[in-house]
């Protein structure tokens, strides 16, 4: 059986029932990207190799989830001006529906993301109208059972807006799908905000470094165990870059482990990632989170919905930009042949 005909009688899901929509509650704003030979010294300059205007942040994640044809709603908020006719466009193109009328007094926000020649990247970003402050603002939005509801750690860190989306993300019904990631600003959000989202979460997603520092563990294994712990339900991904990602479980009511877990509480497992030549991760992470809600809505184990992930993630950082993850008969075809390549050398 390929990785493309891998079937929901195969596996075992996360929640009791797959996701049928992506609701995101999240930040669309604009990549302002320049690729540079190194990161300028303090009070220094550096000129670009290339530029770029991108639309980034959160539309990466709902471009990569509905490229794989789980219906996505974007909820966050967007401005008037140039930045929101943007950002509005890409999610047009891609199919996106949107839940709010443009704030008419803000426009959308941006960041400006250098990029390094080996591929890493560093982001300084200004927020916009994606950040909406008003206490209830969040009350309306339809989020409810069959739904995956994805949060960002931007959407947590400011004063206001932060308290006012983690106290709606904490009170999300039952059969809901809280899928939180909480991106390089983990270590500012505070922790009466953050706190409660864990303790509601069903999945939380990050990298290395933001595990470490929501966990004070250096080694990602370790993190990974510390996280599962501070989450009162949560499976819990770290994503390691090249090497793919460890996934960590708790047993579940009812459930046994997944068969490809150990089965000890917690299951932790490092599932690989197919060996690539980056160019440009600034989209990796997205990718994966994308990729990974659109597997489980197609009733892939979570197990298989990270290898998925990885695979997206790796055809992600091949190409310069933020939105690039592939399309599904993209992504069907090459994990087709990366099989097929596997089972002929043995």
């Amino acid at each position: 059986m390929t990785p493309a005909e891998m079937t929901p009688a195969a596996v075992t899901p996360a929640a009791a029932a797959p996701p049928r929509r992506l609701v995101f509650a999240g930040e669309a704003l604009v990549d302002v990207l320049m690729r540079v030979p190194g990161l300028p010294p303090r009070g220094g300059d550096i000129l670009a190799t290339s530029s770029e205007i991108a639309v980034g942040g959160g539309f990466n994640v709902m471009a990569a989830a509905a490229r794989q044809g789980l219906p996505v709603l974007y909820a966050g908020g967007h401005g008037t001006g140039p930045w929101g006719e943007l950002v509005r466009a890409a999610l047009t193109a891609e199919g996106i529906g949107l839940l709010r009328p443009p704030d008419p007094s803000r426009d959308t926000g941006f960041d400006v993301a250098l990029v390094e020649s080996d591929a890493e990247r560093t982001f300084v970003t200004s927020l916009g109208a994606e950040s909406i402050t008003a206490p209830g603002s969040w009350d309306a939005v339809p989020a409810g059972p069959g739904d995956a509801v994805y949060v960002s750690g931007y959407g947590l860190v400011p004063p206001g807006s932060g308290a006012v989306l983690g106290a709606w993300a904490a009170a999300l019904p039952r059969g809901a799908l809280l899928f939180l990631d909480p991106g390089p600003l983990a270590a500012q959000i505070p922790g009466a905000v953050l706190d409660p989202v864990l303790a509601r979460c069903d999945w939380l997603s990050c990298n290395a470094r933001e595990a470490a520092l929501l966990s004070g563990a250096a080694a990602p294994e370790e993190a990974a165990r510390r996280l599962l712990a501070r989450t009162a339900r949560a499976g819990v991904i770290v994503r390691v870059g090249p090497d793919g990602c460890l996934l960590a479980l708790r047993p579940r009511a009812g459930q046994e482990p997944p068969s490809s877990l150990p089965d000890r509480p917690p299951a932790l497992a490092h599932i690989p990632a197919p060996a690539v030549t980056a160019v440009d991760t600034t989209g990796a992470g997205d990718a994966h989170s994308g990729v990974f809600l659109a597997a489980l809505a197609d009733g892939l184990s979570p197990a298989d919905a990270a290898r998925r992930g990885n695979a997206a993630a790796a055809l992600a950082v091949t190409r310069p930009g933020p939105a690039t993850s592939p399309a599904r008969a993209e992504l069907d075809a090459w994990l087709t042949r990366a099989w097929r390549l596997a089972k002929r050398n043995g």
